[in-house]
């Protein structure tokens, strides 16, 4: 015998969500004094809350072997609830447990968590709740999950070493600019020489650096701050990927970060038996890319009337022939789960070794550039005293 709570507008609702969890309703009574339903997305903070995706991948992976291991659903969030470090994922854990004892399908109560568990998240967990194979699901995608995070960390770290790299040569140019050049200025004053056009330069370079500092320093973050606002908008992104993805050094490294991604999500959904068209709507949103996203709805699009998947792809600038090439293979063989595996293999590989590459062939150009920008610096300050020392032999 089962006593409990279950969130429904009205006794036929209750009656099914009852019977969903393979329970029989003997008595179903209205809880006096007004209840309320809590609807998906309606948790006020805890519903906007985030969770790392380390955190997740954790979660997700001991989920899977509690669940494996015949604990129920509510006892196995329960367990992880208080082993939880994180004050975020323990809002969350405490309120999905207390949703699912109510009575809601475990997906039902993920989807009211949509900065936690995304579309793609909550539609595996549906399958694997309807097929019987929730844990087998979710040992699939902690492998995502981590097969993810990797993926992306390659990507930002190619990304982020020039930019630190600029931010270095931007504050070791205006300390010099700031602090030094100022007691060369002194000296030639004192001195009564005659400078170069150069020099002169730099030293006038100098007075804007110390006059005007703060607004030098306000223009480089509002620029970056800008920029990030600038591509939070849908025109941003659209524009700001399009530049990127067709970048030359960049561009490469973009494309198959993209392509690895989707086709990840797109193996892992099929192999779940995830509806193809649903596939591709939610394997478009994790792209990272409004190019290759815009590719994936484009074939979504063509699907629904009855084409297949490689067909709309083949004819896409920025989708590599091999994709679609192994997607035929796929569709023809009835295998296109694993060859989509596949696919996402050999471009995770491909963006671990672009972004080496695009890491050391960046280092010397940004060296150089730092290196070409001091030495002119110090020559600027320097030919004045080498034309003295000439007019003096």
């Amino acid at each position: 015998m089962v006593k409990g709570e279950v969130d429904a507008a009205n006794e036929a609702e209750a009656r099914v969500k009852i019977r969903a969890q393979q329970l029989i309703p003997l008595k179903i009574a209205t809880k006096r004094g007004g209840t309320t339903v809590r609807k998906a997305g309606a948790k006020g903070s805890v519903g906007n809350t985030k969770v790392n995706a380390k955190e997740l991948q954790i979660f997700t992976r001991q989920f899977a072997v509690l669940i494996s291991s015949g604990v129920p659903v509510v006892q196995s969030i329960e367990s992880m609830a208080q082993g939880a470090k994180s004050p975020a994922l323990l809002k969350v854990l405490t309120e999905l447990s207390a949703d699912v004892a109510r009575g809601k399908r475990l997906y039902e109560a993920m989807a009211a968590y949509p900065k936690v568990f995304d579309r793609m998240y909550v539609n595996l967990v549906k399958a694997g709740e309807e097929g019987g194979v929730l844990d087998e699901i979710l040992n699939r995608l902690a492998d995502y999950i981590e097969k993810s995070v990797k993926i992306q960390g390659k990507i930002k770290g190619a990304m982020m070493y020039p930019a630190v790299i600029i931010f270095v040569a931007f504050a070791v140019i205006a300390g010099i600019m700031i602090f030094v050049i100022p007691s060369f200025v002194t000296m030639f004053k004192e001195a009564g020489m005659e400078l170069p056009s150069l020099t002169i330069f730099v030293m006038d370079l100098s007075d804007l650096f110390v006059a005007y500092w703060w607004v030098l320093i306000g223009a480089v973050g509002g620029l970056f701050f800008g920029v990030k606002g600038y591509y939070g908008t849908a025109e941003g992104k659209k524009n700001l990927d399009t530049i990127m993805i067709n970048l030359p050094i960049m561009g490469p490294l973009q494309q198959k970060g993209a392509v690895a991604r989707f086709s990840r999500t797109l193996s892992t959904l099929l192999t779940a038996g995830v509806r193809i068209v649903d596939c591709l709507e939610i394997a478009s949103a994790t792209t990272g890319n409004y190019v290759i996203e815009m590719a994936l709805i484009r074939s979504k699009d063509s699907i629904s009337k009855g084409r297949t998947l490689a067909e709309p792809l083949r004819g896409e600038k920025h989708i590599p022939k091999m994709v679609s090439q192994m997607i035929t293979i796929g569709e023809q063989t009835g295998n296109l789960d694993q060859m989509l595996s596949k696919v996402a293999d050999f471009f995770e590989d491909e963006v671990e070794t672009a972004a080496e590459a695009m890491t050391a062939m960046i280092e010397p150009l940004l060296m150089v550039f730092l290196g070409g920008i001091i030495a002119v610096l110090v020559v600027a300050m320097y030919l004045p005293i080498f034309n003295l020392a000439g007019s003096m032999g």
